[in-house]
């Protein structure tokens, strides 16, 4: 349950709806009243500060902690607990009124810290805003506070630099962005001043807008702020975050229904017990103290304790499994997960841009390895071989005119500089071609840099006699600049037919989603005459790789029925190629953000299990996805890294953020973090919440069978009017000693062997199937018969009334000791492996060892209307209680056999 109220939205300013990005430079600066030299003066800025408020993200309205820890106790089964605690302390059992008082306390302190942290990613995105900013006020550069900017400033940025609110570029001398973490693209975007068409782009395409939030990666430049703090699109999605809403795990839905359900039984047991008593003449007060201690018996105090318990080992357990869990119940869902949204950078693929692909001499080579590994094999046609003269030339080419440079780190290979160039140095390393080596041997003299008007970068180098250019970029431009190339037998001209093949082998590349970029050179050159008539010497094809761990744990999603989705903003061609080389895309669509715009939402809910991929999409759009998913009645998983991930994160079943490249608004949105990045990990997550999951289903068969055993027992006794075969304290005990230590053993018992080839359970299904519930009878109605006749057989036998009652007492705990070792699986036979939980038996063997003082020592005697019995009432006892093995397994051979008999159905 969130704890904070959405803050109201800020009023749309004057500046909000406009399409800036439509707008030239000169006209953007206009409307917004402001020059490029002079930029706003300060007494404007003040004004404008009253006027459009600081320029920070709103904060949500919080409910008070106080109003947060009373609503824990709105949970019928705690307040069922609460009734029980004080009713055991009335009969005078105050060590069990205490126990049940701290699992309470203990239940109830739990959900006040899960949900007092629940909400903190909005103050995460206010602390990822830019602290101060460079702006120029009446045309002097000064630095001021980023929460004091306002529309009309004009910031100066630099790389290094984070953006400290949206902006129209006027200004820019190759300056890139990273802006990974808002809208996914893995590699920085070059940002223009040139006007676009199109009102509504994606963020990802708006390249002469800048964003707060995001980061300046290379150049310099100038832009106009347009709008700030909630208006802006880190705004947005703090927006999102405060508007969405979670909603309660399965388990949480399933436990509801269940505290209900028994509430409603023990008030039923309570009005019977009682009236049969009283019409039978017993005394009032006392049938009603003894119908309030059987009702007591019928709820499960340990339940709180159980779940808490199972949930908190199964976090340790998934902790040495990579994954850090924020939330308890989170773990759970994951068993119930029907569908996996991914983010694609950095998530399914490693984030490092890779060269896969070189055409070189007329020939295509590959390139293995991943990401920034330096390290691979060349290949042509599936042999290794050694690159050539011409590859090598190319390499050399292609690092020296880089400025990225590799270095080791303590956790690997990373990369300085820009992620292609940083693909060009280390396909040269693979070669043995060392960046810092070439650089010495080759030392740059002069540079022409790369910008958007010219798509090329050039360098200048000395050595071997003279200066000699390397040039890079991409392939249409830098072949208009080419008159000769570079071949296995030397350099030759390039005739117009080697040109449309050159063309033609870079399309190919790019419809394949790589990343192409052309490299060439000329020896004997000048500053002035560099980027003429140079020599041709390849092309290299790059892209971000998928993970290697990846396309396995796809495989492992798709066994165990959970569906998987890429929703990224990245290219489509990117994301299509990366989701079928995953096995994402398999029979399935792949759409973009504008696509889903195009249809309503009665359609897109129509396709929205048919498409596998979605590209260039917003948080938005993200968002729509999971919701369409979940009116559906699928149980949404979330995974991503980005700022752009983080409301659908919080809107999913369960968000899945990245620990080592996400955000710490994402991590804090998020369920769950993945610390080691690997989607693969997600894997091992779903398999320990469905064993989560089965060892509550375990634990709540074992106790409510035994449970519904004792009320038939009592109420069989009362119909046939019997005295009552066991004492409220006989019952109290059984119910919180007998049932506690065993059902918490249940809590940590081993998975199964078929866990992960059974589809995800239907979240809407209760707990309780036909099966189930099948089984909970069978072994309640077989514990009554046993302890029923077992009592009048006692008394008929001429047995003390105190003999009986003990008889009947030791039966009903040894049945339910027998009973927890049935209940380790509502399907799978017991008898190949019994004993194979350590905790149930060391459980039942303490449970067995407290029973015994209570029967045979004098002094507890009086206290447990207990007396001392024979071997052969024990043998009796023995023989009959060890009935309910067979006639459990019994009950699920037939349900193997039902279900059998379905499945070839």
């Amino acid at each position: 349950m969130p704890h904070e109220k959405p803050a109201k939205a800020p009023p749309r300013h004057r500046f909000a709806a406009t399409a800036w990005h439509t707008l030239d430079a000169d006209e953007a600066l206009r409307r917004l009243a402001s020059r490029t030299s002079q930029g706003i003066s300060q007494e404007e800025a003040e004004s404008r500060l009253q006027e459009f408020g600081l320029n920070q993200l709103a904060e949500a309205v919080r409910v008070s902690p106080w109003t947060l820890l009373l609503s824990q106790f709105k949970n019928v089964l705690i307040i069922i607990l609460l009734i029980a605690a004080v009713l055991s302390g009335a009969l005078g059992h105050g060590v069990e009124a205490g126990a049940i008082g701290a699992i309470v306390l203990f239940a109830v302190l739990l959900g006040f810290a899960q949900e007092f942290r629940a909400e903190r990613a909005i103050e995460a995105l206010r602390k990822m805003a830019a602290p101060t900013a460079t702006v120029l006020r009446g045309g002097e550069e000064v630095e001021v506070p980023a929460n004091m900017l306002v529309p009309g400033d004009i910031i100066l940025l630099a790389a290094g630099d984070k953006v400290p609110a949206d902006a129209r570029v006027v200004e820019s001398v190759n300056l890139h962005a990273d802006e990974a973490a808002l809208t996914g693209e893995s590699v920085p975007v070059q940002k223009q001043t040139a006007t676009l068409q199109g009102e509504k782009l994606p963020v990802g395409d708006l390249r002469n807008m800048v964003h707060a939030g995001t980061i300046i990666t290379y150049g310099r430049g100038r832009a106009v702020v347009t709008t700030t703090g909630m208006q802006t699109e880190f705004g947005k999605i703090a927006g999102l975050l405060q508007t969405v809403e979670t909603s309660e795990t399965p388990l949480q839905q399933n436990l509801d229904r269940v505290g209900k359900a028994l509430a409603k039984a023990a008030l039923v047991v309570v009005f019977l017990i009682s009236c049969v008593g009283i019409l039978r003449g017993q005394p009032v007060l006392e049938m009603i103290i003894f119908g309030i201690a059987l009702a007591v018996a019928v709820v499960p105090e340990a339940l709180p304790a159980v779940v808490t318990i199972s949930l908190a080992i199964g976090v340790q357990r998934m902790v040495k499994r990579h994954a850090l869990v924020r939330r308890l119940p989170a773990v759970e869902t994951l068993g119930s997960t029907s569908v996996i949204c991914s983010d694609k950078t950095g998530t399914l693929t490693k984030d490092e841009m890779t060269a896969r692909k070189v055409y070189v001499a007329r020939t295509t080579v590959l390139i293995d390895g991943f990401g920034y590994e330096p390290h691979g094999e060349f290949s042509l046609d599936g042999r290794v071989l050694e690159p050539s003269s011409a590859l090598m030339d190319l390499l050399t080419a292609g690092a020296l005119a880089s400025d990225a440079t590799l270095t080791k780190t303590e956790d690997g290979w990373d990369i300085k500089g820009d992620p292609t160039e940083g693909a060009l140095v280390v396909a040269a390393a693979k070669a043995g071609l060392q960046k810092k080596v070439l650089d010495e041997q080759f030392p740059r003299t002069a540079e022409i840099p790369f910008t958007s008007e010219t798509k090329r970068m050039t360098t200048l180098h000395h050595g071997g006699g003279g200066e000699t250019a390397y040039a890079k970029g991409a392939p249409e431009i830098l072949l208009g600049s080419c008159t000769l190339e570079r071949g296995e037998a030397g350099t030759v001209p390039l005739t117009p037919e080697r040109r449309t093949e050159i063309l033609a082998a870079a399309k190919q590349m790019a419809d394949d989603a790589l990343r192409v970029l052309a490299v060439a050179m000329k020896e004997n050159a000048t500053l002035a005459d560099a980027e003429s008539k140079m020599t041709f010497l390849g092309l290299v094809g790059m892209l971000d790789p998928p993970r290697p761990e990846a396309k396995e744990a796809v495989a492992k999603c798709k066994a165990a029925g959970i569906k998987t989705i890429m929703i990224t903003g990245d290219h489509p061609a990117t994301a299509m190629a990366v989701a079928k080389e995953l096995g994402i895309l398999d029979g399935g669509r792949a759409v973009t953000g504008a696509d889903v715009d195009a249809m309503d939402d009665a359609t897109f809910e129509k396709a929205v299990l048919e498409i596998d991929v979605y590209a260039r999409v917003s948080p938005a759009h993200k968002l729509k996805v999971v919701t369409a998913l979940q009116k559906l009645g699928h149980i949404v998983a979330m995974t991503g890294d980005g700022v752009n991930d983080a409301p659908a994160l919080k809107k999913a079943d369960i968000g899945i953020a990245m620990g080592i490249t996400g955000t710490d608004v994402t991590k804090e949105a998020a369920a769950m973090t993945l610390t080691d990045d690997n989607f693969a990990s997600i894997v091992a997550a779903v398999e320990e919440g469905r064993g989560i999951f089965g060892n509550i289903k375990k634990y709540l068969m074992y106790l409510l069978s035994s449970n519904i055993g004792e009320i038939l027992l009592m109420t069989g006794a009362s119909i046939l009017g019997m005295p009552l075969p066991l004492t409220a304290v006989q019952i109290l005990f059984v119910n919180l000693a007998t049932d506690g230590l065993p059902a918490l053993a249940l809590a940590v018992d081993p998975p199964e062997h078929d866990l992960m080839q059974r589809k995800p359970r239907n979240p809407r299904r209760s707990i309780f199937t036909p099966s189930v519930i099948a089984l909970m009878v069978t072994g309640g109605a077989w514990s009554m018969l046993i302890n029923l006749g077992l009592f009048w057989w006692a008394l008929q036998s001429g047995r003390s009334m105190s003999e009986a009652m003990t008889m009947t007492f030791v039966s009903l705990v040894l049945i339910q000791f027998f009973k927890a070792y049935n209940f380790r699986s509502d399907h799978n036979s017991i008898l190949q492996k019994p004993f194979a939980n350590t905790w149930l038996n060391i459980a039942v063997f303490v449970e067995f060892l407290l029973l015994i003082p209570m029967v045979y020592v004098t002094a507890f005697q009086p206290v447990f209307d207990t007396v001392a019995l024979p071997l052969d009432d024990i043998i009796i006892i023995g023989v009959l209680s060890v009935t309910i093995v067979p006639v459990l397994e019994l009950a699920k051979w037939i349900i193997r056999k039902q279900r059998g008999s379905l499945a070839a159905v």
